[in-house]
This record gives C-alpha cells, sequence and structure tokens, in this order.
C-alpha cells in the first residue's frame, strides 16, 4: 500500500520538477544523474551512471519505488531491474514498443509497473476516458495536445522545450487509432485538421505514442479513437518536407540535433489541451468537451515552463494516488483506468484545475 522511498533517474528540467514536487507532498527522494544540478535543490542526489547496473541496483534495494525521467531508450532495462527487484515502477516514455515490453513484465511483478504517467500519453487519457464514461454509447474520443512557444517566431512557429529524441519519434513511428471500430495503424503527419483554442488557430495531425494502452482497453466500447498533435498552422508541411522530402527520417539524430539547434528553448511556453467525446445519452447525441491552456506558473520559488510543469505533475499525482492506496500496487497500470476527479484531488494533480479557457 503506502510508500515513502523513491528514486528519480534523470535531473533535467522535468525531473528535477518532479523530483521537488514529490519531496513537497512527503516522499523521501534521491535523484541520480551523470551531473548533480547546479542549483540548490530540497532533495537528496546522487551522481552516478543510469547506465550501471550495479549502480541502479544498490539504488533499488534501498527504495520503494523508482520515476524515470530518461531517454525512452533506457527505460527498458531500467523496467526490468525495478521488476526483479519488486519495486514500483513509473516513467514518462511514449515509446510503444518499451511500453509492450513492460506491458508483459507487468504479468509477474511484485509492484507497480506504469509507464506512460506523462502529459501525453497520462494525463490526456485520464480525461479522455472520463469524458466517455458519461455515454451510454461512445462513438468518439478526440485527444489533441501541444506543447508551444506563446510567441512564434519564424515558419516552424515551434522551440524544442521537449526532448527532440521523443519529438522525432512521435513524428516518424506509425499511429495506433481506432476507426470504424477497427484498430488499426496510421502513418505519422496525416489526417490533418483545423481547430481553435481560446480563439487561437492550431493545425492538428497523427503522432505515435499518445494514446498509450487506450486503443486496446477502448476496443469494442467505443467506435473511434485518436490522437494527434497541435501546432502552429503550416508546422506539418514543413516537417513533412524536412523528413521525407530530404529524407531526414533516415538520419533520425541528426535531424533531433539541428532541430534543436535552429529552435531552441524557450521560457515562455504554453500548453494546449483539446479533448473531447461525443456520443450517446438516453438516445440523444451529446459532446462533451475539455479544452485547456496550461501557462508556466511558479513551483518552490522558481518558474516553470507549461511542458515541464505538466508532465511533472501528471506522473507525481499519480504516485501520490498509489501511495494513499487509491490505485492498485502490482500489475500494469492504464493511465485511462484512472478517475479524472479522484486526479484532480491530488495535491499536485489540483494544479490542472487551474487552466483558464482564454488568455488573460
Amino acid at each position: 500500500m503506502g510508500f515513502d522511498r523513491i528514486a528519480v533517474l534523470g535531473l533535467g528540467k522535468v525531473g528535477r520538477l518532479a523530483a521537488t514536487l514529490l519531496h513537497e507532498s512527503g516522499f523521501a527522494v534521491t535523484g541520480i544523474d551523470a551531473r548533480l544540478p547546479a542549483e540548490a535543490v530540497p532533495f537528496a542526489c546522487e551522481a552516478g551512471n543510469v547506465s550501471d547496473p550495479a549502480l541502479i541496483g544498490d539504488l533499488f534495494s534501498r527504495v520503494d519505488a523508482v520515476l524515470s525521467c530518461l531517454p525512452f531508450h533506457l527505460n527498458a532495462d531500467l523496467a526490468r531491474l525495478a521488476h526483479g527487484a519488486g519495486i514500483h515502477y513509473f516513467d514518462l516514455t511514449e515509446d510503444v514498443p518499451t511500453t509492450n515490453g513492460i506491458i508483459e513484465l507487468a504479468k509477474s511483478a511484485r509492484g507497480l509497473m506504469a509507464p506512460q504517467c506523462g502529459l501525453a500519453p497520462g494525463f490526456v487519457g485520464i480525461v479522455g476516458a472520463s469524458l466517455a464514461d458519461v455515454f451510454d454509447r461512445c462513438r468518439s474520443i478526440r485527444m489533441r495536445v501541444g506543447a508551444l512557444p506563446q510567441n512564434p517566431t519564424g515558419l516552424l512557429g515551434y522551440a524544442f522545450n521537449w526532448s527532440p529524441e521523443g519529438v522525432v519519434n512521435e513524428y516518424l513511428n506509425d499511429c495506433e487509432v481506432i476507426e470504424g471500430g477497427v484498430r488499426k495503424l496510421v502513418s505519422p503527419m496525416e489526417w490533418h485538421e483545423t481547430l481553435y483554442v481560446n480563439g487561437v488557430k492550431l493545425e492538428a495531425f497523427t503522432t505515435s505514442g499518445g494514446l498509450g494502452t487506450m486503443c486496446s482497453t477502448m476496443l469494442g466500447r467505443v467506435e473511434n479513437l485518436d490522437y494527434k498533435t497541435m501546432r502552429y498552422p503550416g508546422h506539418m508541411e514543413l516537417m513533412n518536407f524536412f523528413f521525407h522530402e530530404l529524407l531526414m527520417r533516415d538520419r533520425r539524430q541528426l535531424a533531433g540535433e539541428i532541430l534543436t539547434e535552429a529552435k531552441p528553448p524557450v521560457d515562455d511556453d504554453v500548453v494546449y489541451v483539446h479533448v473531447s467525446a461525443e456520443g450517446a445519452i438516453n438516445g440523444n447525441l451529446r459532446r462533451r468537451e475539455f479544452v485547456r491552456a496550461y501557462y508556466p506558473i511558479e513551483i518552490a520559488g522558481e518558474s516553470r515552463t507549461a511542458i515541464s510543469w505538466t508532465t511533472s505533475a501528471s506522473v507525481v499525482a499519480v504516485i501520490e494516488l498509489v501511495r494513499a492506496g487509491r490505485l492498485p500496487s502490482t500489475g500494469f497500470l492504464h493511465q485511462e483506468h484512472i478517475p479524472l476527479d479522484t486526479f484532480l484531488e491530488t495535491r499536485t494533480g489540483s494544479l490542472f484545475k487551474g487552466g483558464i479557457t482564454h488568455h488573460g
């Protein structure tokens, strides 16, 4: 049931903030990274190579849970080590093969295996499933998320406030959807649409990983389910040119380096969330929406970017619920099984109540 000791691996912006939020929620946190944070942090830190099984094995013998905020390609090995140690495992991955491996591990886990606990996949799945729950018959769940600069420049209208490796992965890997009651794979950067959040015109298109495990859990319960990334208009066409006409799809690492060099992170960002569900209630067709714009906020005396705090707060709220016994303590955790109201009641999840429907 309850646990207190947790290791946070990877102390970049998201990892450092997640560790701080966990500390503020009463956890005994140990942060691990190759380099210790330059600034003072309120939790214990250790320097170490997160790829060293001996170091990780020793660490896992001293904690009840681990949160990986590392690049997705490191998570499969960490999940196996956590499984062997019998501790709870949480991560932020959007990578489908990594998650499929963790699903297999969860079948014999002594602790909880909970990947995909970030913003998307993660929070948006909680929102989407909760919207759909009210319908007698649900015909569609549409989930859209965009992490963008507030003041875009250039034709791309973008800034890499998130891992370039993760963004390239999402733009190039096939996307799971449910269409007409059939689970299928579709190409990324397609199914283009236009939509508005608070009067801001945006485009949306398919990207991989944002649905998490929803296609398997919702098959037979919803006729149409898809996830798209939101960007400022024109972005998708340029990225298709970059990856496909210039063949950068075959050079993913270089693509990430070029894009990050061209569009470095900004402090003034915004996270747009646009989730909708349609279906029948007592024979009448209805639509429900959850539309928010999340901006930087101050946490622990420091301004935090919107993408950092929404990602960090998502996973910390889930960890709080597991500690409180509100979620399972063994097996695999599907994000879409977490009730939105319960999530928003947590100390950290309550931050999501602050989303505004207009900027001002």
